[in-house]
């Protein structure tokens, strides 16, 4: 299984800086073969970022859906990544 994450970010912003190096981090630790993480400049693709209801950036969709709309801390998304990891399609029950 392979987990898809966008994490919009704005030109120039510190704290999206600090998020894709957190995410960079937690896709090698998790296998960078489970995880396919892009970064999505919010202002060339704003009606994208507008579909999925990005606010504010940072933000994370992962497999297309908006889950964090700020930076969440580094446990709690690497327990969501995980989470989506072990999951078999029955609701995260293994």
């Amino acid at each position: 299984m392979t987990i898809k994450i966008e994490i919009f970010a704005s030109p120039g912003c510190s704290k999206c800086g600090h998020a894709k190096d957190v995410l960079r981090k937690l896709a090698q630790e998790l296998g960078s073969d489970k995880i396919q993480w892009c970064e999505i400049n919010v202002l060339d693709e704003i009606d994208h970022a507008v579909e999925l209801g990005v606010l504010s950036t940072p933000s994370i969709a992962i497999d297309g859906e908006l889950i964090y709309t700020s930076l969440p801390s580094t446990s709690k998304l690497r327990a969501e990544l995980e989470r989506r990891l072990n999951s078999d399609g029955n609701g995260g029950q293994v």
